[in-house]
C-alpha cells in the first residue's frame, strides 16, 4: 500500500516539525472515545496489519517525485521522506481483546514526525477490523453455537474492506467465509452454496439440483427458494432418495427469503417425515444479530446462518469514534481540552480485574509508571521498529478472543443499548496529573 495513503495534513505538519526541529519523542495513543449506544464492548482487531504497515513504511521514488511535483513541499522534506523508516515502539492490546471506551488499544512511542505521519493509516486499518469484529462477536454470542459464514463481500466498501471484514469476522468467532481470496490469504475455511441464477439457468429446479449434486457430490447445499420453498424441499427429498442408491449424499438446503422461521419449520417437517433427518437447513437474507437471536430463541430449526450486508458494513453502527491523540512530547504529558473531546494525558496502561468465576470485574486506566496489581492489557509489540515476536496465527488470535468473550458477564452480552455503559476506573494519579495540567493552563496569561 502506498505511503501516500494518508491525509495531506500529516505531510504539511511533518514539514513544519522539521523546520521547527520538533523531533523529540512523542507518545500517541489510539482509543475509542465513546462506543455506539448499542455496543456494550469492543473487540480490538487489525494489529497484525498495523504492524505490517509500520515495518514496511517507505516512500517510493515515484511517490517522492509526485510530492516534489506539487511544488508545495521543501527539498528537505522530500529528502527526509526518502530516508524515512519507522523506528519507534508499539505497545498494544493483543488482537481479539475486549475493550471499552477511553482505554488505549495501541500506543506509539516514536520521534514526533514519525508518530504523527502514521496516524491516518493506523486508524484506517484498526478502525475497520475493530468495527467488524465487534459486530461479529455480537452475532456469535446470539447464534447459539450454529454455523456462521461471512457472506458480505459484495456489499463491502471495496477490496481491502471485504478481505479485512472476512478476517475480522473469523477472528471474532465466525466459522467460515464465502470470499475465496480471504481463504487463500488468511488460511480461513471457505464455503459456498449456489445462486438463484444457477437454478434459473436449467430447464427445471430438479434438473438444477441434480446437476449440482453430481458435479459436487460431497454433501452439497442446495438453494431451494427460487420459486417455491416447500416445493423445492420436496424435490430435494426425491433427489436425495434417488442419489442414495448411487452413494451420493446431499448435505442440506439454503433458505434466502420470506419468513425464515416458518419455512424452516415446514422444510424440517418434510425432511423428517421422509426420513431425511441428516439434511441441514442453512439460512441467509438480510440477517443480523437481532434477527438471528429471534430465530434461535423461538426455536427455528436452522443449523447455520450466512450474514452479509449487516456484518460487512456494520449497518447499525457503521463507524466508531476511534481517535489517535498525542499524550506526551519530550517527556511532558499533553492533554487535549476541547469541549466533548478532552483526553486523559500521559502514557497509560489498562489493568483488568476479574471475579473469582473469571468474569470481568473492573478495568482501570492508569499512568504507565503506576504499580500494576492486575492484568496489564497493553503488551510490547515492537521496539525500534522491529517486532519483538512472530505474529500469532489467525487461529491463535481466534482462540484468544473466544477466551476473552467468555469472560463477559451477562449484562455485557445483551443486544439492547445500556443505560449505564461499562466504564473503566480512572486512577487517582491520572486524575491528579490531569488537574495539575488544567491548573497550569488556567494560570497562563
Amino acid at each position: 500500500m502506498s505511503a501516500l495513503l494518508t491525509d495531506l495534513y500529516q505531510l504539511t505538519m511533518l514539514q513544519a516539525y522539521l523546520e521547527e526541529d520538533l523531533q523529540q519523542t512523542a507518545v500517541f495513543e489510539l482509543f475509542v472515545r465513546k462506543l455506539p449506544p448499542q455496543r456494550r464492548f469492543g473487540v480490538a482487531a487489525g494489529l497484525e496489519q498495523a504492524l505490517q504497515f509500520l515495518e514496511s513504511l517507505a516512500f517510493s521514488d515515484e511517490e517522492l517525485q509526485w510530492l516534489a511535483a506539487q511544488h508545495r513541499f521543501s527539498a528537505r522534506l522530500i529528502d527526509h521522506l526518502a530516508q524515512l523508516r519507522f523506528a519507534g515502539d508499539v505497545d498494544a492490546m493483543p488482537e481479539g481483546s475486549i475493550f471499552f471506551a477511553n482505554e488505549p488499544i495501541l500506543r506509539v512511542t516514536a520521534p514526533l514526525p514519525q508518530a504523527q505521519l502514521v496516524e491516518s493509516r493506523l486508524l484506517n486499518i484498526v478502525h475497520l477490523q475493530t468495527l467488524i469484529a465487534s459486530k461479529a462477536a455480537r452475532v456469535v454470542m446470539h447464534a447459539g453455537g450454529r454455523q456462521l459464514v461471512d457472506f458480505g463481500m459484495r456489499r463491502a466498501h471495496g477490496e481491502e474492506a471485504a478481505l479485512m471484514a472476512a478476517r475480522a469476522a473469523y477472528l471474532a468467532g465466525f466459522d467460515a467465509t464465502a470470499t475465496a481470496e480471504a481463504g487463500r490469504r488468511f488460511g480461513m475455511p471457505v464455503v459456498g452454496t449456489m445462486a438463484h441464477s444457477f437454478v434459473q439457468a436449467h430447464a427445471s429446479e430438479s434438473a438444477a439440483f441434480e446437476a449440482f449434486a453430481r458435479v459436487w457430490p460431497q454433501r452439497p447445499i442446495l438453494l431451494i427458494d427460487t420459486y417455491d420453498t416447500e416445493a423445492g424441499a420436496q424435490k430435494v427429498v426425491a433427489l436425495a432418495q434417488r442419489l442414495a442408491s448411487a452413494g451420493l449424499q446431499i448435505g442440506g438446503v439454503r433458505l434466502d427469503s420470506g419468513d425464515l422461521a416458518a419455512h424452516a419449520r415446514a422444510v424440517r417437517g418434510l425432511f423428517d417425515a421422509a426420513g431425511q433427518r441428516a439434511l441441514t437447513i442453512f439460512a441467509s437474507g438480510n440477517l443480523d444479530e437481532h434477527r438471528i437471536a429471534s430465530l434461535v430463541s423461538t426455536g427455528a430449526p436452522i443449523d447455520g446462518f450466512g450474514v452479509g450486508t449487516a456484518l460487512d458494513t456494520s449497518s447499525d453502527a457503521p463507524a466508531i469514534d476511534m481517535v489517535y491523540k498525542l499524550q506526551a512530547y519530550a517527556g511532558e504529558p499533553k492533554r487535549k481540552r476541547s469541549e466533548g473531546k478532552a483526553t486523559w494525558p500521559g502514557a497509560k496502561q489498562v489493568c483488568r480485574r476479574r471475579r473469582d468465576d473469571g468474569t470481568l470485574l473492573e478495568d482501570r486506566v492508569q499512568l504507565l509508571g503506576e504499580p500494576v496489581d492486575a492484568t496489564p492489557l497493553l503488551q510490547p509489540c515492537m521496539r525500534s521498529g522491529r517486532r519483538l515476536q512472530p505474529a500469532p496465527s489467525l487461529a491463535q488470535v481466534r482462540a484468544f478472543h473466544a477466551e476473552q468473550r467468555a469472560m463477559l458477564p451477562p449484562e455485557l452480552r445483551l443486544l439492547e443499548p445500556s443505560s449505564q455503559p461499562f466504564e473503566p476506573v480512572i486512577s487517582q494519579a491520572l486524575r491528579d496529573m490531569t488537574a495539575r495540567i488544567d491548573a497550569a493552563a488556567a494560570a497562563r496569561p
